[in-house]
């Protein structure tokens, strides 16, 4: 444990230099918004109601629960250790260094496919207007726009994030007050018909059984996807103590609104038989409602969330692999920040790796968003069980009388741990049910074999 409480000593000692504290409070709070909100609900969501109907809300209040304990749990050892490797360096501090090694990985891979399927849905929704396109072009082009951002200093992104989260928090509101008049008080050719009621109507409220519910969970999990972007803020956000806590403690009101009462004013304003796979739930909403332009308007909101996210994923990426190579468990390159404190090697060599969702989206321009999708959820669900798992480590610690406990506790602990760790487990089960979805588990072992091949290595260097 010497060792590792060196490197800590160091990574801390090194971000203090090398990175600005310049996320001020609006940023991190529009940063956590943001995360949640994504093309996993503006594009996935169309697919996820035609296949589970109105038994969608129970499947994200379902996610939304496990989400809300999980970020509860990052919070705790946020305020404890406010660092850019966050769950990365929890980890390696209460688990192990392989826990660290593993989780670092698998959360940059997570992000750089991640960042494939949102510049694929750039691309998507930009055929919207221009079908001429080649789907690969627009994809190559939000990603070399974004990598220019991420180059410049934090604050920009932070700046960048805060108005595309603006966009995507606006336009569900709106979505949400003109669903609600248009149902409440019968307002125009939809009044007629718009009811809470179409929740219950049209085959019950699980008109595919409790099995459609369990094969949209991936899908639900995937939305929640980005979340925990909020820890990696840590480092360089302005005031962590007083701005952590309060964008944790939100995460459950987000899932409330944006999620669950997004989806019952959907489903109410239209029966859930009218969505399809592929097409926008909001986009199909906007034009029934008959608001000019109104297709174009959220195509336009999908394109800035995907996008969203896709700089999102740049920044994440190049803060872990500059936190990996500071545990010297990746090249010493990754630690280099330019003269405007951006870990700029990090950004690129990430950046270039995305570049492979432009060569599916030319290749194989209809399967990619579901393919790159499924395999993120993998590198997902590895993160959230180990902040589970090392905040369980932490709480020990502290009742070993090694560290001083947190000020913002977790509730249910370990109990809630356990249930959350189980259900995580679940979906990556659920994920091979699924034929679509069941190229994630032909990766993932792929994926670790390569992580543990890698950890060996880099143990036979250090020890040199």
């Amino acid at each position: 444990m010497t060792q590792i409480a060196e490197l800590l000593r160091e990574e801390e000692l090194h971000e203090q230099k090398d990175l600005t504290r310049g996320l001020k409070d609006r940023h991190v709070q529009l940063i956590a918004i943001g995360g949640a909100i994504g093309v996993g609900l503006f594009l996935g969501a169309g697919t996820a109601i035609s296949r589970a109907g109105p038994g969608l809300v129970l499947a994200y209040a379902l996610g939304g629960l496990a989400i809300f304990f999980i970020m509860r749990a990052l919070g705790e050892l946020l305020l404890y250790r406010p660092v850019a490797g966050s769950f990365a360096s929890y980890a390696e501090e209460f688990v192990g260094p392989w826990a660290g090694f593993t989780t670092g990985w698998s959360y940059w891979f997570m992000w750089v496919v991640t960042g494939m399927a949102e510049i694929t849905a750039v691309a998507v929704y930009v055929n919207y207007w221009f079908p001429g396109v080649p789907q690969w072009l627009p994809a190559l082009v939000t990603l070399a726009v974004l990598y220019a951002v991420n180059l410049i200093a934090v604050h920009v992104f932070g700046e960048i994030e805060f108005w595309f989260a603006l966009i995507k928090v606006a336009t569900i509101i709106a979505m949400l007050v003109i669903g609600l008049v248009v149902i409440i008080f019968g307002v125009g050719e939809l009044g007629q018909a718009a009811s809470f009621s179409n929740l219950v109507n049209h085959g019950g409220f699980f008109p595919t059984g409790i099995l459609g519910v369990v094969l949209v969970l991936q899908i639900v999990m995937f939305a929640y996807q980005g979340v925990e972007l909020v820890g990696v803020t840590a480092g360089e956000a302005e005031n962590p103590e007083k701005t952590l806590p309060h964008a944790v403690n939100s995460v459950i009101w987000r899932i409330l609104i944006f999620y669950i009462g997004a989806l019952i004013v959907i489903m109410s304003v239209l029966p859930w038989t009218e969505f399809r796979p592929g097409v926008s739930p909001f986009v199909k909403v906007f034009e029934r409602i008959g608001i000019p332009a109104a297709a174009g308007i959220i195509n336009f909101v999908v394109i800035t969330a995907a996008a969203s996210s896709c700089n999102s994923g740049i920044f994440s990426t190049g803060r872990m692999l500059y936190t990996l190579a500071q545990f010297r468990q990746a090249p010493q390159a990754f630690r280099k920040v330019n003269a405007r404190h951006v870990p700029s090697v990090a950004v690129t060599f990430s950046a270039v790796l995305m570049l492979f969702g432009v060569a599916l989206n030319y290749v194989v321009p209809k399967e990619v968003f579901v393919w790159v999708t499924s395999v993120a959820l993998v590198g997902s669900l590895w993160t959230w069980g180990m902040i589970m798992y090392s905040h369980l480590k932490f709480r020990e610690a502290v009742a070993a009388g090694r560290i001083k406990a947190s000020a913002f506790r977790m509730p249910g602990a370990p109990i809630a741990n356990w249930l959350v760790i189980g259900f995580l487990v679940l979906i990556a089960g659920f994920l091979g049910i699924d034929a679509d979805t069941r190229v994630a588990l032909y990766v993932a072992p792929i994926w670790f074999a390569i992580l543990a091949l890698g950890y060996r290595m880099t143990r036979s260097e250090q020890a040199v």
